[in-house]
């Protein structure tokens, strides 16, 4: 059976080198889950990986998609489905990585066959850019307070695609997700990198000071016609549009964008311990990270 090597972690924590590094070892290709590389627009706050990085090996989906067009978790679902079937079948082993656990999940475990409706995601997505998050928290809250005890409040992309089910059918979305879920044709092994928590913040400080060294304004600026997107709603990008309009000053925005990016990767990592079976790698050099990974898979 094919293996599907998943190398998760939360934001900074190295995965780019690391999925490289073991790709070069099992000669094969990367897919990434992360959920705003997808887009062509959006570089440097999504750190994406300069075309360097990734060292002559095939990455799947990163700048697969225009921001125009929202990539959901259903849709990256079955579109990497349909590679692994078809494209990627000969591998004997694939590599995904990334941080948005949704979207991992979504091609390792599957999701129940939600009804999706374009028109009503155009409608939502306007109104969180005109509202704001708290008053579609309280519409969820009010129609499904089962999944609203359970979502991250603070992940605009869960909040919206809940009320996108709910306004479409009536049915809470906690119903819709105790479907039965799909069976999948690999084997998914699953490690996360884990940096003591002290290092993993100085990592995610130093990235988002690159970020602002290498243009995250400008970059903020040429993608401001899309603000009221999901993409656009997040870590990185919604500080500087608050500071663009005139909420508060750079050295303000800076330290919001590393203060929610550290909040941020809290909630990855709460997310990635929800999978018993994964093999936490205590965060060493690339290549001894790649060659512990290689004796479990190898086995």
């Amino acid at each position: 059976m094919q293996q599907l090597i998943v190398i998760e972690g939360p934001t900074a924590s190295g995965k780019t080198s690391l999925a490289v590094a073991l790709a070069k070892s099992l000669n094969t290709v990367v897919l990434s889950a992360d959920s705003r590389q997808f887009y062509k627009e959006l570089s440097i706050g999504t750190a994406k990986p300069a075309l360097e990085e990734l060292e002559g090996i095939p990455h799947y989906f990163i700048d697969s998609h225009h921001i125009s067009t929202p990539v959901s978790a259903a849709q990256f679902e079955s579109e990497a489905m349909e590679l692994i079937r078809g494209e990627l079948a000969a591998h004997k082993q694939l590599i995904l990585v990334g941080g948005s656990g949704m979207f991992i999940d979504a091609l390792c475990i599957g999701l129940d066959p939600i009804p999706t409706d374009a028109a009503i995601q155009d409608v939502l997505r306007n109104e969180l850019f005109e509202k704001g998050l708290d008053a579609l928290l309280d519409e969820l809250k009010a129609v499904d307070p089962e999944f609203y005890a359970q979502v991250d409040q603070q992940n605009p992309m869960r909040i919206l695609r809940a009320l996108e089910v709910i306004r479409l059918t009536g049915i809470p979305f906690s119903t819709w997700r105790k479907n039965e879920l799909p069976k999948r044709p690999f084997e998914v092994i699953r490690f996360v990198i884990n940096h003591p928590r002290e290092v993993l913040y100085e990592r995610i400080n130093r990235r988002v000071d690159q970020m602002i060294e290498s243009g995250l304004i400008e970059e903020v600026k040429n993608v401001s016609e899309y603000r009221n997107f999901t993409a656009l709603q997040t870590v990185g990008y919604k500080e500087v549009f608050d500071y663009l309009d005139g909420k508060w000053d750079l050295e303000t925005c800076v330290e919001k964008i590393k203060q929610h990016t550290r909040n941020y990767a809290k909630r990855q990592l709460t997310w990635f311990k929800k999978h018993p079976g994964t093999s936490w790698l205590d965060a060493k050099s690339t290549d001894e990270m790649r060659d512990e990974i290689l004796k479990i898979v190898q086995k």
